[in-house]
């Protein structure tokens, strides 16, 4: 049987390491998370009664971690799960997006036929740090022609504002630092 868990709880199974990529980064670790069968489970409870009530067809996932998660929540919420990958990585014709990173750009793309206009979309992800990859992927589903309910994140950072680039978006995030 799944247990809940508070934000504290939570916290206490996520793994910091200094340094991590770079110098001066503190790096939030969710390996360790993940693999505790009852704090996976709970966070993905927790987003899971976050979303229930907005009746999501479909939770995007963008690559990686956050096919761990959103796959899990979609299953939760009794969704479809899209995945955006990085380019090449997917089979069938694509739509892709562009957006700005710090220090370069990125891309990601999601299946053409995976999202029709009209649908409840919900974006979940393990991070929000500046917001570029969730702010694209929302930017991707509403050319697309859904609707974007909310955004859903095991982690903010909050300091690094990535919610701002969400403005018009319910965020959620499981866990604050």
């Amino acid at each position: 049987m799944n247990r809940r868990m508070n934000e504290d709880e939570l916290k206490a199974t996520i793994r910091s390491i200094p340094d991590f990529p770079k110098e001066g980064i503190l790096f939030r670790d969710i390996t360790t998370l993940i693999k505790d069968k009852d704090a996976y489970c709970a966070l993905v409870d927790d987003i899971a009664d976050v979303l229930r009530p907005l009746n999501v067809d479909i939770v995007i996932g963008p690559e990686a971690r956050g096919f761990v998660i959103g796959s899990a929540v979609a299953y939760a919420v009794g969704a479809g799960f899209v995945l955006a990958r990085k380019p090449g990585k997917l089979p069938c014709e694509t739509v892709k997006i562009t957006y700005g990173l710090e220090y370069g750009s990125d891309c990601l793309e999601i299946h053409k036929d995976a999202i029709k206009p009209g649908m409840r979309i919900a974006i979940v992800d393990d991070l929000l740090a500046t917001g570029g990859t969730a702010a694209a992927v929302a930017a991707l589903a509403r050319d697309m022609g859904a609707e974007v309910v909310s955004a859903c994140f095991a982690i903010e950072l909050c300091d690094l504002g990535g919610r701002e680039k969400l403005a018009g978006t319910d965020v959620y995030a499981a866990m604050k630092y």
